[in-house]
């Protein structure tokens, strides 16, 4: 094996005398990027706040808004569709939230927590 076989610098050469190795092994490319780009954090946690409202608030809302962010997980390649879904996925969450917030209040007013 010769000098010039050799991929990197000798010691002492001067800087920038040869150019720097390939990536990998035999000048392999990088891997590809993703195709479907970024996950869609937001529908991810709206999901899952929807689901845990149903099981432990019982708001029914947010069994739509459930569906709405499990749509928008979905439709991947669409991402104005996606963004669409998942806020309405969130103003559902939180219609649902002010649903029983109200329920809650007019139940203690009128007295049906008394014992």
């Amino acid at each position: 094996m010769s000098e010039d076989d050799y991929p990197y610098q000798r010691y002492g050469a001067p800087y920038g005398e040869q150019p720097p190795p390939s990536y990998g092994y035999g000048g392999y490319p990088p891997p590809p990027r993703h195709a479907r780009g970024e996950p869609n954090v937001s529908g991810i946690v709206a999901l899952a706040l929807n689901l845990f409202s149903v099981v432990s608030c019982c708001n029914v809302f947010g069994v739509v808004g459930a569906v709405l962010a499990g749509l928008s997980l979905r439709s991947g390649t669409a991402p104005e569709k996606a963004r669409t879904l998942t806020v309405a996925s969130w103003v559902v969450l939180v219609a649902g939230f002010l649903m029983m917030a109200v329920l809650f209040f007019y139940l203690g007013v009128n007295g049906h927590f008394d014992d």
